[in-house]
């Protein structure tokens, strides 16, 4: 009877060991997926700063003042004269 007590209390302390184990192998887990969260939320927001700037740049570049500006001044184009003007019917 008294190895059968031994015995319970040797499957309990291995079962509280390894419970003790889970829970530190767990938390430590936890730790270090929380910090890759951290760092991939924190490049999340250089690339939304990165986009808005490049928005605001294309905005910039695609101005139609500033499209006909560069067209007139590096390509030289100008407006067509009204005799030019072909329209086409389908």
């Amino acid at each position: 009877m008294k190895a059968l007590g031994v015995a319970c209390l040797l499957i309990i302390l291995a079962a509280v060991l390894a419970s003790a184990v889970g829970v530190v192998w767990t938390r430590h887990e936890s730790r270090v997926l929380f910090v890759e969260l951290t760092r991939l939320q924190n490049q999340r927001d250089e690339i939304n700063i990165e986009y808005g700037k490049l928005e605001l740049e294309q905005a910039t570049w695609a101005e139609p003042r500033r499209v006909d500006t560069e067209a007139r001044q590096k390509l030289g184009m100008v407006n067509p004269r009204p005799q030019d003007i072909q329209l086409v019917r389908r």
